[in-house]
């Protein structure tokens, strides 16, 4: 597929932005400064090791998604993981290890892969694999998270690792937040922020983006009170309709353009948090970043997928590398054809055309 820009510079400028932002935002945090500024050098090594692949013909993307279980103890409304039957309550059976998931950090490291956002399920339900991405130090770890098992020995790791950025997510106020998530569940959050500001530790925040509160979650009282309590980063995650009485509630262009114009105006008037936007604007980067463009994702049983809003998989990591997930007849396919960069209502062009996704694993191979 022909590019009308360079891709993997816009990535590795993407990249350098997103540290640039993180170490302003922790200048008066000594400990995070200092990690961030080594880490500022091993994500710029990273980016060369992607230039010299991308130069030999072969595209790394810089993220990467790593759904590390399928378990979660909360049902929140409208929960998209669920809906594909990706989330259960019993403990599922087959997932990947911790020692597999080491495996796969550390050849994501020497690929020059330099951030895996830890999802789920619930990924703090599995501590091994949280520690085994501790010891990976070259890789920045965002772990979303809905914030009930954070523990005191979960706050002494963020302190010992701080390459791992727990992510919590909250949905705006306490009513609205409990009505998806749960009674009592804003009380909790706001409990964890205030003992990570008393500990001294670095804290983000993901907030799921709709046509009925994208004006509310973006407003100065809202970020305000982020702010006060310590929270450093907030990653602005658009809504996915996983039904059809859902689907006015997914971003539009009007949405989308009020989220981006806010997010520079916050980015100049408020430097000490970092703002993030997913999948954010897809025509600056010349289409939907997924599948390998820009990250992929791996479900808790290997299954290498283009994102985790389109469940669909060819391929199992247990069988093979990194590289050849990426080059997955899938994944060549959406790569190569027109369908990432195809217009769509909101949300996700892969999971709104989802059929179409499915009819490229039937023509290539049998799903895993």
């Amino acid at each position: 597929m022909s590019e009308q820009f360079d891709l993997q510079n816009y990535l590795i400028a993407g990249v350098e932005g997103i540290v640039s932002e993180a170490i302003r935002a922790a200048l008066k945090n000594p400990r995070e400064s200092a990690f961030l500024v080594k880490f500022a050098a091993t994500s710029r090594a990273a980016s060369k090791k992607r230039r010299i692949a991308e130069d030999q013909g072969e595209h790394i993307p810089p993220f990467l998604i790593a759904s590390i279980t399928s378990q979660c103890n909360l049902h929140c409304a409208g929960c998209y993981s669920r809906c594909n039957h990706a989330t259960t309550d019993a403990e599922p059976v087959r997932q990947l290890t911790a020692a597999e998931w080491q495996r796969i950090f550390a050849e994501a490291d020497s690929l020059g892969i330099s951030f895996i956002l830890l999802a789920g399920g619930e990924p703090l339900l599995r501590r091994d694999i949280i520690e085994a991405a501790g010891r990976q130090q070259n890789i920045l770890f965002p772990i979303f998270t809905n914030g009930t098992f954070i523990d005191a020995e979960y706050f002494a790791l963020f302190d010992k690792c701080r390459n791992l950025i727990p992510v919590m997510s909250i949905e705006g106020n306490r009513e609205i937040t409990d009505a998806r998530r749960g009674a009592g569940i804003y009380d909790r959050l706001i409990a964890n922020m205030e003992e990570f500001r008393a500990r001294g530790l670095v804290f983000g925040a993901s907030v799921t983006v709709t046509t009925a509160n994208y004006r509310d979650v973006t407003s100065p009282e809202f970020l305000g009170s982020l702010s006060e309590r310590g929270c450093k980063a907030v990653i602005f995650v658009e809504y996915v309709p996983v039904t059809d009485e859902s689907k006015a509630l997914a971003p539009g262009d009007t949405e989308r353009d009020h989220l981006m114009h806010e997010i520079a105006r916050l980015r100049e008037e408020h430097p000490e948090m970092v703002y993030l936007a997913f999948p954010g604007d897809e025509k600056s980067s010349g289409g939907c970043v997924a599948a390998g463009r820009g990250f992929f994702h791996i479900n808790s049983h290997g299954g290498a997928e283009p994102c985790p809003f389109s469940p669909f998989s060819d391929v199992n990591i247990r069988d093979g590398s990194l590289k050849d997930a990426l080059h997955s007849p899938l994944f060549t396919a959406l790569r190569n054809g027109d369908l990432l960069l195809d217009d769509h209502a909101g949300g996700c062009v892969l999971y709104e055309k989802r059929a179409l996704v499915e009819s490229l694993i039937q023509q290539n191979s049998s799903p895993c």
